[in-house]
């Protein structure tokens, strides 16, 4: 089998290391490298230090719809072009470019989930279950046919830093279990149900701003979620920013406040009220300070009882 990868993050490269141990492996696409740091250095994607490192062919483009593009992906004469977290959507001319046109692991029960952070947005929505669908792409936002889905557990504890490694893992369990079958045919694809299509949009930096109307488990789950991009974000009573590193649920709230009210800020804890009752802080940052637990908080009064988080539920999303 020859085939075409792209992709860029970490996530990615698990599944590139699988694909390069069952084909050949004709190029490697990801996306440019970025500036990053406090130096703003570019830095290369971590699917490009592994292909180079692998001895594959990487490519960068700026554009992808492009001729010039579209005739070094049908130079390749791959027989699958394997996607998964590139970030770009493919044009048509790439699409039908491999002798079995691309293919996409995305990380989500196909067709709840759609879009690109469907792992953040699965735990952000209390999904106890989440997996990897292997689907032939099309001109559409992850509606293809679907060859097969692998499932796996969210734990009710598990941030999304940490279901994104899973998933990486599981990602190359699949190429491995599944991709050689689905080019070969052995594999047949079903169409998606789009009734039942849920959608898991990009994710913004408002996004993180944490729901206190919503139930404890709720604000939990957004915690969760929201780690570590764009992260989970409220502001104090001076204004200043608060990220919530670490959160769990209250088994019981002793007193009652409106949403985002510090109920309790002592050597035992921080305890904040939801919609329905309260959240405990475990970690958190404050703006330009480092992160620190709940008794560094208080002592630091950071925070107080009587405090009122910030809260704007015409901001919330999803």
């Amino acid at each position: 089998m020859r085939a075409l990868f792209f992709g860029t993050p970490a996530i990615a490269v698990p599944a590139l290391e699988a694909l390069a141990s069952l084909a050949d492996v004709a190029g490697v696409v990801c996306q440019p490298d970025r500036p990053a740091g406090r130096g703003l250095e570019l830095r290369a994607p971590p699917v490009k230090e592994r292909a180079l490192a692998l001895g594959l062919e990487v490519v960068q483009p700026t554009k992808i719809r492009t001729e010039e593009f579209a005739e070094w992906v049908r130079s390749r004469q791959a027989d699958v072009a394997l996607v998964i977290a590139y970030g770009r959507i493919l044009p048509p001319a790439l699409l039908a470019a491999p002798r079995r046109g691309c293919m996409n692991l995305h990380a989500s029960i196909l067709p709840k989930y759609r879009g690109a952070a469907p792992i953040t947005w699965a735990i952000v929505r209390g999904e106890s279950e989440t997996g990897i669908s292997l689907m032939q792409m099309d001109e559409g936002c992850d509606t293809g046919p679907v060859f097969s889905i692998t499932r796996t557990p969210i734990g009710p504890e598990q941030t999304a830093d940490e279901l994104f490694e899973v998933m990486g893992r599981l990602a190359a369990d699949v190429v491995r279990a599944d991709l050689a079958r689905a080019v070969a045919g052995e594999l047949e694809a079903a169409p998606q149900d789009g009734a039942a299509a849920t959608e898991a949009p990009l994710l913004e930096k408002s996004d993180g701003r944490v729901p206190w109307g919503k139930a404890a488990r709720a604000v939990h789950d957004h915690v969760r979620g929201m780690t570590s991009w764009p992260g989970a974000a409220t502001t104090t009573r001076d204004g200043k920013g608060l990220k919530l590193l670490s959160t769990r649920v209250a088994t019981e709230a002793g007193t009652r406040g409106a949403p985002g009210t510090v109920l309790r800020a002592d050597r035992g804890g921080i305890e904040v009220a939801c919609g329905e009752g309260a959240l405990c802080i475990l970690r958190a940052q404050r703006e330009s300070k480092r992160a620190a637990d709940a008794s560094e908080l208080v002592s630091g009064r950071a925070l107080a009882v009587g405090d009122v988080l910030g809260f704007d539920p015409s901001a919330q999303r999803g």
